[in-house]
């Protein structure tokens, strides 16, 4: 299963083991069962750390694969194949059993060690989802630190039943002890505030003790990231505030636009974009957002956090980025995550042979509707101007598809649901008025980009569209504000143009600190002088 490139990187990945790893099979006659055992043989080929045993855990689902320390007891399990994304979850499963160190802060490490309880996480995931991982991993983690904490993976196009028994209806759905937890991306440090109540009052108590920063970047996409590096570089001190580092990144399938690079993913460029990062003495604060942005009366900028910590800058560069524009109509909050979603990449397996709708027709309308074609039964796509706006070829490529309907001129006015799911949608008519429904399983939103600035209405100019107005060199109406990437008025939404821009604007930043440290000795001096006089 593993081409001879994989097994080469792989064995040398193998090599940081220290302890015994064993790969726990249950299987059954399924095909997807002879496939597991293959690849649990071939892995455990590369090392002698690791072997092959047959679980004895009659009530596991089949077929699945444990992956057990033998040094600390812990497991923990993909019910599936773990390819495709999942498969780096898989690798770093068997590394972390082994005795091969974790990358995460040392203090949430220890955070995971003292927790009480028994927590039993189950993670339903599609392969073709690239926000399951960052969640199958920080659980997998957790499992690995603590044995009271046991993770499994589960592809959900594998367990359908499953799947429709708990309505489970976008991944990654999470759920503890048989009762959902959370359903999308979480990272490790917004699990254990969830599990552990004091670590948000914790993790605030430590952003309120931050010296001040030279330079604080309230972002971790492709422009804050690019800031963080071209600040550290300078020697300032540097912080980054994210919720999450990789920002649209993260839900990036395919890029082949970014300059010297041929073609990659979005996950493995955040992994590279945060490594560089990381390479340099940057203080990146997780999990948490900004509330709010204001100046002191000793002209240093203020960024109040959510749940009450304030952190200080002589400078502040706002990377924010944006988010998936919703319909904003009756029914969508309601059933959101119930068959309402934004990721057909994601979510998509979940709706297999089933009908659904894309609402837009720009190019991540058609590309959507193109990849549902191929999973689901149907696929009904409504734009609502009178004509399509994605690229020619992508137009050719879904008219073709017998699977596809379009709708112009169709201003979608209502999601219907049953209480628990989506079962269908309204939409009016703009060239005759009338109101019409389409009955189906899933919705995917697919119509633009909000920019991420409710913070600062208020503070710094915005646009109409709440985009952040800046100069060439990225400078905002507040001085010592600068603001970088899709959340700005630059004109093109791009990752190399964020890159760039975070740049630009992190090179203006420095260049007003520069002026202000000029400025403050000049004036001592001069003050000097006249007492002397």
């Amino acid at each position: 299963m593993l081409d001879a490139k994989m097994k080469i990187q792989l064995e040398t990945y193998l090599q940081n083991l220290k302890t015994p790893v064993e790969l726990v099979a249950y299987l059954d006659g399924q095909d997807k069962s002879r496939e597991l055992e293959s690849l649990m043989n071939e892995i455990s080929a590369l090392s002698a750390l690791v072997s092959v045993v047959q679980g004895e855990d009659a009530t596991a689902r089949r077929p699945a694969m444990g992956v057990r320390s033998v040094a600390k007891g812990t497991e923990m399990r993909f019910a599936g194949v773990p390819l495709g994304h999942e498969f780096t979850s898989l690798v770093l499963a068997v590394l972390h059993s082994g005795g091969h160190p974790m990358k995460i802060d040392k203090d949430l490490i220890e955070q995971v060690r003292n927790l009480d309880g028994e927590y039993r996480f189950e993670t339903y995931i599609s392969l073709s989802c690239q926000t399951c991982p960052e969640v199958v991993q920080a659980l997998n983690m957790m499992a690995a630190i603590n044995p009271q904490i046991s993770n499994e993976m589960i592809d959900g196009s594998l367990f359908q039943q499953e799947v429709d028994d708990r309505k489970v209806m976008a991944v990654p759905t999470v759920f503890m002890n048989g009762h959902q937890f959370s359903q999308g991306r979480i990272g490790l440090a917004d699990i254990l505030k969830k599990i552990d109540k004091n670590a948000g009052a914790r993790s605030l108590k430590k952003l309120a003790e931050k010296d001040l920063f030279d330079m604080l970047i309230v972002g971790g996409g492709p422009a804050g990231a690019s800031a963080a590096i071209y600040a550290a570089r300078k020697g300032i001190k540097t912080g980054v505030l994210a919720d999450k580092f990789g920002g649209q990144l993260l839900d990036t399938v395919s890029i082949e636009n970014f300059i010297s690079v041929t073609e990659t993913e979005g996950p493995k460029l955040v992994a590279n974009l945060e490594a560089h990062v990381g390479a340099y003495d940057v203080d990146i604060m997780r999990g948490h957002k900004a509330s709010a942005l204001s100046v002191a009366e000793d002209g240093s900028i203020e960024v109040s956090v959510e749940g009450g910590a304030v952190l200080r800058s002589r400078s502040v560069l706002l990377a924010t980025g944006a988010r998936w524009r919703e319909m904003n109509v009756p029914g969508e909050q309601e059933y959101r995550g119930k068959g309402v979603a934004y990721c057909p990449h994601c979510d998509g397996p979940l709706f297999k042979g089933k009908s659904v709708a894309v609402i837009g027709g720009g190019n991540s309308g058609i590309e959507a509707a193109i990849d549902l074609a191929g999973i689901t039964a149907h696929v009904t796509v409504l734009e609502f101007d009178s004509k399509l706006r994605a690229d020619e070829v992508l137009q050719r490529k879904a008219r073709s598809m017998k699977n596809i309907d379009i709708i112009t001129s169709a201003q979608t006015t209502e999601v219907l649901g049953d209480g628990q799911r989506v079962t269908g949608l309204q939409y009016t008519d703009r060239n005759t008025g009338d109101t019409k429904s389409v009955t189906l399983a899933g919705i995917f939103v697919q119509i633009g980009l909000v920019p991420n600035t409710e913070f600062l209405k208020g503070s710094v100019a915005l646009t109409p569209r709440g985009e952040i107005e800046i100069n060439a060199r990225g400078e905002t109406s507040i001085p010592g504000v600068f603001a970088a990437g899709d959340v700005t008025t630059v004109p093109f939404k791009q990752i190399v143009v964020a890159v760039g821009s975070g740049a630009t604007a992190a090179l203006g930043a420095f260049d007003y600190l520069i002026r202000q440290v000029v400025d403050e000795p000049e004036a001592s001096v001069k003050a000097e002088e006249e007492q002397a006089a």
